[in-house]
């Protein structure tokens, strides 16, 4: 548990009027309760985390087809490919983007911006 987290749960202790090792109990039972959402948020992240690795992936691929057309540009080739290729990579950057900002505002507990 880093700083923030440990903040965010004593405070949270402290607005139930609940001391942490009593918060805690109570938060583990209520977990335990109801295995379906619990569950559901664990799967939610590791979906976003899994959105991530996969848009990295898709990035390097892409990182590797604009190696190509250089190569080809440098020889003199025609490169009817590029638009389609600039925008495959708009398109990886913002699922990079989206991915990134959804992880960081499921962390944070809010919505995405």
């Amino acid at each position: 548990m880093n700083d923030d987290e440990l903040k965010r749960f004593t405070d949270a202790a402290a607005h139930c009027q609940m001391s942490n090792a009593a918060f805690l109990a109570y938060a583990v039972d209520k977990a335990a309760r109801d295995l379906t959402r619990t569950a559901a948020e664990i799967a939610t992240e590791r979906e976003v985390i899994d959105e991530l690795f996969a848009a990295r992936r898709h990035l390097g691929r892409i990182h590797g087809l604009f190696n190509q057309i250089a190569k080809a540009l440098n020889s003199g080739a025609d490169t009817p490919q590029l638009g389609a290729t600039t925008e495959a990579v708009r398109r990886a950057a913002r699922r990079m983007e989206d991915a990134a900002d959804a992880l960081l505002a499921h962390r944070d507990g809010g919505a995405p911006a």
